[in-house]
């Protein structure tokens, strides 16, 4: 049994040509019904004429046609201009006549090539077709042949404009897709700098380390086990992250927030950095976004620490308040940068960029004693 919801679907998917013949079969249908005959549009006074074999020549040469109006709109509007000329000069004045302007409206909206030159011919043959009209006795005034000849010009005009807004959404679709994938490749760029440059800064800093204690095999022996832990860690993270990137994955993912702050302090302790973690009331029930960013924003600021200013105290002071989370994190400036990799800036422009999507405020800047000082505020109770 066909199910009935999937009728449009299924009609959606047929051939234009198949989705443009019914049109064309009712209106040679109608024309040939004796309801209508002779009630279509007339040019000419001249007299109508019964319906026979050459009317139904002349109906069909009219309006099956538009079968192809999408597909070979030329080609359609050429035939169903001809068959219109047939249907005024012998008098049959068919319903179908209407199928001159729809050809052309399709013609307007889907010729792609040589659309000034087919206006040109189809403009020039509606002189002759005049001229016939009154040589068989038609006596229309120049107003008239003006008026319907300004009527059929209307008709492309409205195809072309359909023609104009189709290609204006197509380029407004590409805007928008290209400007998606640029954001999403941004935001993949950034999650994987976040992820990925504090543990392996971390696992750079500890190796550096182990260099200078061959000499106490226990201190050794906890600096490699650190980088092990470590490296076990961004494992894990990178994991979590592709799960998060991956649009088939339908597992209930947890994305990093500030209850994971005291777990991240103590692995940059790991690393060799002395870090001071202060924390001033509770996070907010729906603070959504704010948790996630406020742990990027520690994140980047230990790793920046530990890439420039190795063994200097440092200071993460996170307050919550009702409306907004505040950061603080602060190095003394004391410390190396010896065997740390270098930075390419991308950290503190991805925090400022995250920040300021949710409306908070960022500031990075150098202090007088040497030391780093990241602040930011971030309003609490975004939407994840």
């Amino acid at each position: 049994m066909i199910d009935l919801r999937r009728v449009p679907d299924l009609w959606r998917r047929c051939d234009v040509t198949v989705r443009d013949f019914p049109l064309a079969l009712l209106l040679t249908v109608l024309s040939l019904l004796p309801e209508f005959q002779g009630d279509g549009t007339q040019i000419s006074e001249l007299p109508s004429r019964p319906y026979g074999l050459l009317a139904v020549l002349v109906i069909s040469l009219e309006c099956l046609p538009l079968t192809v109006r999408r597909r070979w709109p030329a080609a359609a509007l050429v035939l169903v201009s001809l068959g219109f000329a047939l249907d005024q000069l012998y008098g049959f004045y068919a319903v179908g006549g209407i199928s001159l302007p729809i050809a052309l409206i399709s013609a307007g909206a889907h010729l792609e090539r040589h659309r000034r030159i087919t206006a040109i011919i189809l403009s020039a043959a509606y002189v002759p077709l005049m001229v016939a009209l009154n040589l068989l006795g038609a006596n229309e005034s120049l107003p008239d042949i003006v008026a319907f000849y300004v009527a059929l010009a209307l008709s492309w005009g409205i195809g072309s404009w359909l023609r104009s807004t189709r290609a204006a959404e197509t380029e407004r679709r590409i805007h928008v897709a290209e400007a998606t994938r640029t954001a999403e490749r941004t935001r993949i760029a950034r999650e994987l700098h976040d992820v990925v440059t504090h543990h392996v800064t971390a696992m750079v800093v500890q190796a550096e380390a182990a260099r200078y204690l061959t000499g106490a095999p226990d201190r050794l022996d906890a600096t490699l086990s650190a980088v092990t832990d470590t490296g076990r860690r961004a494992i894990t993270d990178l994991r979590h992250l592709l799960d998060l990137l991956n649009p088939d994955h339908h597992a209930d993912i947890r994305a990093p927030s500030v209850g994971d702050l005291h777990t991240l302090v103590e692995q940059t302790r790991l690393a060799g950095q002395p870090v001071e973690f202060i924390q001033e009331g509770e996070p907010a029930e729906s603070a959504g976004s704010a948790e996630f960013v406020t742990y990027r924003v520690v994140q980047e600021s230990l790793t920046n620490a530990l890439k420039y200013a190795h063994g200097s105290q440092t200071v993460v002071h996170v307050r919550y308040g009702q409306k907004e989370i505040s950061v603080q994190v602060t190095t003394d400036g004391s410390g190396s940068r010896a065997g740390s990799p270098g930075g390419s800036g991308r950290g503190l422009a991805g925090l400022r960029e995250r920040v300021d999507a949710l409306g908070g405020e960022f500031r990075a800047d150098r202090q007088a004693d040497g030391g780093f000082a990241v602040r930011a505020s971030i309003p609490a109770g975004s939407p994840s």
